[in-house]
């Protein structure tokens, strides 16, 4: 089992930054970020790999970095220009075996998941 507990969420107006972190109890090879706004379905946002390439979510290209520091088990997502329609429950999610890169980033392909932190854009 992997434990995962995010956090770094908040309010902020359109075009402002926040940086949501996710601490790990174990390292893994595939971890992502993903977001789920009212009434939508859960989406793929960032993921990085065990070589550290990295994919991105066309809506966040540009705007987010995923990163991860290996030493402490921590994932990072900084996210710049915010835009309203970001506004969702982020969550953090682990695979041992998920594949980052190529392919589109799907909640089925990672099997560990935190519980959340909100982040709310105002415009």
């Amino acid at each position: 089992q992997v434990q995962l507990v995010e956090s770094g969420g908040g309010s902020v107006q359109a075009g402002g930054s926040l940086r949501l972190s996710c601490a790990a109890s174990k390292y893994t090879h595939s971890m992502g970020w993903f977001r789920q706004g009212p009434g939508k379905e859960r989406e793929g946002v960032a993921a990085i790999g065990r070589d550290g390439g990295t994919s991105y979510a066309d809506y966040v290209k540009g705007r987010f970095t995923i990163s991860r520091d290996n030493a402490k088990n921590i994932l990072y997502l900084q996210m710049n220009s915010l835009k309203p329609e970001d506004t969702a429950m982020y969550y953090c999610a682990a695979d041992y075996w998920a594949v980052v890169g190529g392919k589109a980033i799907r909640p089925k392909d990672f099997t560990y998941w935190g519980r959340g932190t909100q982040v709310t854009v105002s415009s």
